[in-house]
């Protein structure tokens, strides 16, 4: 086994074990902090992949800035007053298990019974050059200008919204 398969089965591992925590933790600070054990996992794995670029931003922005925003709403919510979804509803509760089944039956069988038809060959060189930041900036300012600018202006809007409705009515 190279090192590459042995890194590559602890990541997934780890990511594996993390998301189920994330899902049966009754506490949902510790469900928080399994979902960011969870970024750091699927950024080892982009950096198998040779996506430095996407790792980095993993960790930065969804483990940073996205854990804190979580655990906010969560501070802000109370988790503890809010009532139990299943205690009420039962039926919601098997449900919720059926599609639950029926999703692992889809993943089980997309892994497992399906052959790939297509073996994409790249260059290990040219892979390691793709995740670069240098050719990422380069094919958002050349390629994707349009689309680069119009979600800034889809953020400036989303901005100028939340500011509107976060502003307090002086009367």
């Amino acid at each position: 086994m190279t090192l590459h398969t042995i890194l590559f089965v602890i990541f997934a591992s780890v990511a594996i074990v993390t998301s189920v925590l994330v899902v049966t933790r009754r506490s949902p600070i510790i469900a928080a902090l399994f979902l960011v054990l969870n970024f750091a996992a699927l950024a080892g794995l982009y950096l198998l992949l040779s996506a430095q670029f996407i790792a980095v931003v993993q960790i930065i922005v969804y483990a940073g800035a996205i854990m804190v925003l979580f655990l906010f709403v969560i501070m802000l919510l109370k988790p503890e007053v809010e009532q139990r979804f299943f205690e009420n509803d039962p039926m919601l509760k098997w449900g919720s298990l059926i599609v639950g089944l029926l999703t692992l039956i889809l993943l089980i069988y997309a892994i497992f019974l399906t052959t790939g038809r297509t073996v994409i060959k790249t260059d290990l060189n040219t892979a390691v050059q793709i995740g670069k930041v240098e050719s990422i900036g380069q094919e958002l300012f050349t390629s994707f200008l349009l689309p680069f600018e119009a979600i800034g202006f889809v953020l400036l809007a989303a901005t100028i919204g939340a500011m509107i409705l976060a502003k307090k009515k002086l009367r």
